[in-house]
């Protein structure tokens, strides 16, 4: 019930983001009972590691994903109207609970193996991605996606109400898994749905929301055509601008609205690696941050940013700051560590529970190992983790007090399962995309 690691590089991620050498930290029933530097507490009955200097820091939030679409990564990357022509058409015939968990358990595997520990979810069937990372031992907020453009698991609004419902009914109470309402847009829901959903969440209080907003220069182009302004402004109108709204992307902001998501208590998940693939810009987080908004790095769904690692998404994070900038100095690499972790945690509501390694919160720690050639010399340990290190460092993951992963081995999941059965959908996906093309070339 309990474990000891010592000789740690100890990263609490806590304010002024201390480098701790010759750390320790004791787990005792499935929470952080002590952490410090120099001789460890006994801990009577611990499982004793000595980590030989290895990194050991809060497990990482990624706050904004799609995890069942691990499925569809990759498909389609050259075809310019890839949405439209794959991506759309074989969502609502293949999305199913059973592809729902069979992109899930490929999802959560790759999450483990690179050191996230915490995930926030939106997509259809969403009581089962829940089951899926109940099972493989991961922290997360899964939200039921709720749109009018026919998605896959329900026909009417009324019907994405019933199936958050469910979804919050279900986990009501779990210790690690939590239900989220998921209006997909403003665009793709409008003002009613919105405000269905403002008053829902009212009436729901330990149920966040999230919301994609500001992310497309098309989205502009509807709230100026259907609403004479921008879509902050559609939300805010809608009352959905509430404290502990997670909006993800926010691309397209200007100084007021920054102000005005601020004063609202809004949170943001901030997907450069996703955004700039897709052409879209790059947000304008500096200006979030110092307007106190908390920032977390996510990664958008596997089939736009393709990895769910965040290591994929450090460098871009840092580096499109600084060319916004034009500086080096912009987002120096120990806030994007910060995002990672403590923020991540902000945005998800949970910065009372993880986030950072303190006495008292849920043992939720990853072990990053720095044997590998291109993580040495370190001069700036951050720096190491933000442009050397790879999903592949991380040795061990623990979910409160679990261990998910020890020495590279995942232990919640059956390798040669997820990959059998993702192997059979994606069989499935390449047949449909060879009738898709044909049907093209014949209607041409």
């Amino acid at each position: 019930m309990s474990t000891l690691l010592k000789n740690a590089t100890l990263l609490p991620c806590t304010t002024g983001m201390p480098v701790i050498e010759g750390g320790y930290l004791l787990v005792e029933n499935g929470r952080i009972s002590a952490v410090g530097s120099g001789d460890p507490p006994a801990g009577a009955g611990a499982e004793v590691i000595d980590l030989g200097g290895d990194i050991l820091m809060p497990g990482m939030v990624n706050p904004h994903c799609h995890i069942p679409m691990t499925l569809f990564r990759g498909l389609g990357e050259d075809v310019d109207d890839r949405l439209f022509r794959y991506v759309l058409p074989m969502e609502r015939k293949f999305v199913s609970p059973e592809m729902v968990r069979v992109g899930t358990a490929l999802g959560a595997w790759e999450s483990i193996a690179g050191g996230v520990t915490t995930i926030a979810d939106m997509y259809y069937h969403e009581t089962e991605v829940g089951r899926v990372l109940d099972t493989a031992g991961l922290r997360a907020v899964v939200g039921q996606t709720i749109a009018d453009f026919d998605p896959p698991d329900h026909t009417t609004i009324d019907e994405g109400f019933d199936l958050t419902e469910a979804l919050a009914a279900e986990f009501s109470g779990h210790p690690r898994i939590h239900a989220s309402i998921a209006p997909h847009a403003p665009y793709s829901t409008d003002i009613p749905v919105m405000a269905r959903v403002a008053h829902w969440g009212a009436d729901h209080p330990n149920v966040p929301v999230q919301i994609h907003l500001a992310e497309m220069s098309t989205e502009m182009a509807w709230a100026e055509k259907t609403h004479g302004c921008r879509p902050v402004e559609v939300v805010d109108r809608a009352g959905l601008l509430t404290p502990g709204l997670i909006a993800a992307h926010c691309l397209y902001l200007n100084d007021a609205e920054i102000a005005r998501l601020a004063e609202a208590g809004v949170r943001v998940a901030h997907n450069a690696r996703s955004n700039a693939k897709a052409g879209r810009g790059i947000a304008p987080v500096a200006a979030l941050r110092e307007a106190g908004i908390p920032v977390g790095i996510a990664t958008d769904g596997p089939m736009s940013g393709n990895t769910l690692d965040l290591f994929s998404q450090f460098g871009p994070v840092s580096m499109f700051a600084k060319l916004r900038g034009q500086s080096r100095a912009p987002m120096p690499a120990v806030d994007v560590i910060a995002m990672a972790t403590r923020e991540g945690a902000e945005v998800l509501g949970l910065g009372g529970e993880i986030g950072t390694l303190e006495a008292g919160k849920a043992a939720d720690l990853i072990r990053i190992s720095t044997a590998a050639p291109r993580m040495q010399p370190i001069y700036d340990i951050y720096a190491t983790l933000v442009f050397a290190a790879m999903p592949d460092d991380v040795q061990d993951v623990m979910v409160a007090g679990q261990w998910l992963m020890r020495d590279r081995q995942v232990r919640t999941l059956e390798r040669a399962k997820v990959l059998r059965d993702a192997g059979q959908i994606a069989a499935r996906f390449r047949a449909e995309m060879v009738e898709i093309d044909r049907a093209r070339e014949v209607g041409q």
